[in-house]
């Protein structure tokens, strides 16, 4: 976090030689240095912070929930290595509600005392520095691996859809697990390097978080890492948009395929078998509608920050220098990045909770409440003309 001293003023020392400074009442050095304060900001909202923290965890435990059910059903079917990924997801999604969240909310505490205690001249003091360094590790691995999980969503969505005997041959229970397991270790492995010296965490504005160190000089260690963890985050997500892509055009394809087939046997009855209603196509389409809403959300929740730090650092390594007012700007765009991406762990949950099946069969019958009558009245009227036409004969 960037130190702002106090302004300092041409000194008139030199034009008054002949006052006496040793009977004024001036204060003692000792007590300047513990009134030399950063400047004072908004205490932080607490309240907020614990109801987004309640909410996400919440979230994400009723949708374990659920998905423990969907679990059981298709746990021996396609849909399984899919379901192991969305419930490792939503496990990466709790704890990175509860663990950062915890150290935020102690260092907001903090904050508040600091703001109470701040017209009594005490000197403010920097979290601890494991505690920093713990903090900013958890923030690291937290926010990394939903975005490396949902690509690998992505992929095993497009395999599945575009090359399903290769899919059904490689993409097993057992390698989706070795692939969570690769990821995390991957985010854990980036998290834990500033623990063993490459690298550093510092807190960041205002006080009530810790991260990469992304503001000021930066070393070759501290610009690489950061660039890394952007660099990642970006590329994942970039993987998601295109291998959702691919599969959205491929059941576009399918369902053109599907609706011809249905064209000719309308025509030719005797000639085409009955049309199978495939519902196994239905559950891909399930699995996209939640893959493309859940990238969506990622991209809108982390894209800001991820693009922020990727644009502080990039300037840094130019040789760009900017003015205070400049740096607070940027660290204020860095926190709502943050505050943006925190919604994502709120929000994923929600996308498996309601893009289901049976809670979007709900909403259509709600939306379209005429479609069941008018189907009935012209069934009812069909089956009259029929019977007409029999009489007739």
């Amino acid at each position: 976090m960037a130190t702002v001293s106090a302004p300092s003023s041409p000194s008139v020392l030199h034009h008054l030689p002949e006052l006496n400074f040793s009977s004024c009442p001036c204060p003692s050095i000792q007590t300047l240095n513990a009134t030399t304060l950063p400047p004072l900001i908004n205490p932080p909202s607490f309240g907020l912070s614990c109801f987004t923290m309640t909410l996400g965890g919440l979230s994400n435990l009723s949708a374990l929930g659920i998905l423990a059910k969907s679990y059981v059903r298709f746990r021996h079917r396609a849909k399984a290595p899919f379901l192991l990924l969305v419930g490792a997801l939503l496990l990466t999604d709790l704890a990175g509600n509860l663990i950062p969240g915890a150290f935020a909310l102690h260092l907001h505490l903090g904050q508040s005392r600091r703001h109470r205690v701040a017209a009594g001249m005490r000197d403010t003091t920097e979290p601890a520095g494991m505690f920093c360094q713990l903090f900013g590790a958890s923030l690291v691995f937290f926010g990394l691996c939903p975005l490396l999980l949902g690509s690998a969503m992505a992929v095993e969505r497009c395999m599945g859809i575009t090359q399903p005997l290769l899919h059904s041959a490689l993409i097993t229970v057992a390698h989706m697990r070795l692939a969570v397991l690769l990821l995390s270790s991957l985010a854990l492995l980036l998290a834990g390097l500033p623990l063993v010296d490459v690298g550093s965490y510092t807190t960041q504005f205002p006080g009530t978080w810790c991260f990469l160190t992304v503001h000021g000089p930066l070393s070759t260690a501290d610009a690489s890492l950061a660039l890394t963890f952007s660099g990642l985050g970006l590329t994942a997500l970039s993987l998601s948009l295109i291998c959702n892509t691919l599969s959205g055009l491929a059941l576009l394809q399918a369902r053109l395929s599907s609706q011809g087939i249905r064209t000719n046997t309308t025509a030719a009855p005797g000639r085409y078998g009955r049309t199978s209603s495939s519902p196994l196509r239905s559950l891909d389409v399930e699995m996209m509608a939640q893959l493309t809403v859940i990238t969506m959300v990622s991209c809108v929740c982390w894209s800001p920050f991820l693009i922020s730090i990727s644009l502080l650092v990039g300037q840094f390594c130019r040789g760009g220098r900017g003015s205070s007012h400049t740096v607070r700007q940027s660290e204020k765009l860095v926190l709502l990045g943050l505050r943006m991406a925190t919604w994502n762990q709120i929000l994923d949950p929600w996308v498996y909770i309601l893009l289901r099946r049976a809670v979007l069969r709900r909403v259509f019958r709600v939306l379209q409440p005429d479609s069941r009558s008018t189907l009935t009245q012209s069934s009812s009227c069909t089956t009259a003309s029929r019977r007409q036409g029999i009489g007739l004969h």
